[in-house]
């Protein structure tokens, strides 16, 4: 029997009508939640994620404001735009489009970001709150994985979680969010001997390592929860996950598709950040 599947663009959809709600609420309070975000250089990918999120944003009703800077832009000017925008108590939240021109420090650039504006969650202040448990802005894809499994019904506490991927951006703060919501972690990675024994073992497996189809039918124990946070450009175009979707879906329990699972929320997700950065900075 094939897996349940785990629906990301009906989890997104119910998120995103809070979103449009708590929005409202805010503007007829007399704050208008707003979001800026700073392109440097025209990297194509970038400029198309910088416009999806003004889109995304106008349709819940969020101000957007794009800073697009040619690729030739000095550091310093970027700072001194950031400094403006922490101090401009009408933005709520920043966020950097990645890649930088190579001439720019990137860590110096995110790091200049107040951490109560960093709806992408990348200070490393924000990272400390997620060791800590303390509540904080955290990044999109892993609050994604977390977020799609408990607005599905599925139990985190207890399970065995199989973590595939220890990457700054996905893998390392998942760990500890598992870890927060008392899940019992193994972490694995490329380098992991037998990689197949500890996937086995999982009630519920992560895949984020950057591989296509890199988790086999072989590698899941029948009826586990898979989650895909994989994304992986086809030949010819598409995208596909971490997880050999076909053959998996008829071992696992429940399983994420990608895409349509947990590349669905983020966007959306983002937008819950700013929503609590508003919170942060107001008391309301």
């Amino acid at each position: 029997m094939a897996a349940e599947l785990i629906d990301g663009k009906k989890v997104a959809a119910g998120i995103r009508e809070e979103v449009k709600n708590e929005v409202a609420a805010y503007r007829a309070a007399g704050i208008a939640p707003r979001l800026a975000v700073i392109l440097a250089g025209d990297d194509p990918a970038s400029v198309v994620y910088a416009r999806s999120k003004e889109k995304a944003c106008n349709n819940v009703g969020i101000d957007f404001e794009l800073f697009a800077m040619p690729s030739a832009i000095a550091e310093e000017e970027i700072l001194a735009l950031i400094q403006k925008l922490n101090d401009d108590s009408r933005v709520h939240g920043i966020m950097i489009e990645l890649p930088l021109p190579k001439h720019i420090k990137k860590q110096r650039v995110l790091e200049a970001v107040r951490p109560d504006k960093d709806v992408d969650g990348v200070h490393p202040v924000n990272r400390g709150y997620i060791l800590s448990g303390t509540d904080g802005l955290f990044p999109a894809t892993p609050q994604s994985v977390i977020e799609i499994m408990l607005r599905s019904g599925i139990e985190i506490q207890g399970k065995h979680a199989v973590l595939v991927g220890r990457g700054e951006t996905v893998g390392k703060p998942l760990v500890f969010m598992l870890l927060n919501k008392n899940a019992t972690i193994t972490i694995c990675h490329t380098k992991t001997k037998d990689l197949g024994y500890h996937t086995r073992q999982a009630d519920i497996l992560v895949a984020a390592v950057g591989r296509a189809k890199m988790i086999t039918a072989d590698m899941v124990k029948p009826g586990a929860i898979v989650v895909d946070a994989g994304i992986n450009a086809v030949e010819g175009g598409g995208i596909c996950g971490d997880v050999d979707f076909a053959a998996v879906q008829e071992v696992a329990g429940a399983i994420s598709p990608v895409p349509g699972g947990v590349g669905s929320l983020t966007t959306v997700l983002i937008q819950k950040n700013l929503l609590k950065a508003v919170r942060m900075q107001t008391g309301k």
